[in-house]
């Protein structure tokens, strides 16, 4: 049975948490007094296992490719008794940059469209209804996934990636429209990791500060044009 104190803290749960910006809002939010349910792919061990040393009780590991569609409904079956007051995904993938849609095989525009937009909102629509009423959801974009400003070019894929999932998270918001709950396109930045994880996990502990519905966001909270 859970004590009164487990019962008050928040619980994140963090798809793609063993590196880069998933394991750094990981122990962001630990240290803000959170309790985190983390994924990482297969059984090998992570920076997330060490740092579970060092905050008992309060993270979890999982593991989960969320690639592979039988793997999201195991980890939904496991913690369909939970309840989160965050689900944010944040693995991704990227590809090389000066490679144009015209020179990119069909393999590896598969795999980033399938890792970038596909999944994880395959995650988002088995997972949502875990999250409490008034609680957020989040996903990982880019500021590259903005169709305004492309101005340059380079990492068409990428982008095209990354547009697509904000598309497919602006629909799904529109079909949930008269939901309660806070959903978020962040676009972070692993250069600028303090701030960045600093604002998230503040933005996350207080829930309330956003409003229902869809946000594009950068690091600072910013509105991100679509």
């Amino acid at each position: 049975m859970m004590n009164s104190d487990t019962q008050s803290r928040n619980t994140v749960l963090l798809v793609g948490a063993s590196r880069g910006l998933g394991y750094a809002m990981a122990e962001e939010f630990l240290k803000r007094g959170w309790d985190v349910v983390g994924t990482v792919r297969g059984n090998a061990r992570t920076l997330l296992h060490e740092l579970s040393q060092h905050f008992s009780g309060r993270l979890e590991i999982e593991a989960l490719d969320m690639t592979m569609r039988d793997q999201i409904a195991t980890l939904r079956s496991r913690l369909a008794e939970r309840k989160l007051d965050m689900l944010f995904v944040s693995a991704g993938v990227t590809n090389n940059p000066k490679e144009t849609i015209g020179e990119v095989s069909t393999e590896e525009f598969i795999r980033v469209m399938v890792t970038n937009c596909l999944s994880p909102m395959r995650v988002v629509e088995a997972l949502y209804d875990l999250v409490i009423e008034e609680g957020t959801i989040g996903v990982m974009s880019s500021g590259q996934g903005s169709v305004s400003n492309n101005t340059n070019g380079m990492r068409e894929v990428y982008r095209g990636s990354k547009a697509a999932l904000n598309m497919c998270m602006r629909s799904f918001a529109a079909r949930h429209s008269a939901d309660r709950r806070a959903m978020v396109l962040l676009y972070g930045q692993t250069r600028v990791r303090a701030p960045h994880i600093g604002w998230c996990g503040d933005h996350s502990a207080r829930c309330a500060w956003q409003p229902p519905g869809l946000q594009y966001l950068d690091y600072l909270g910013r509105t991100v044009p679509w």
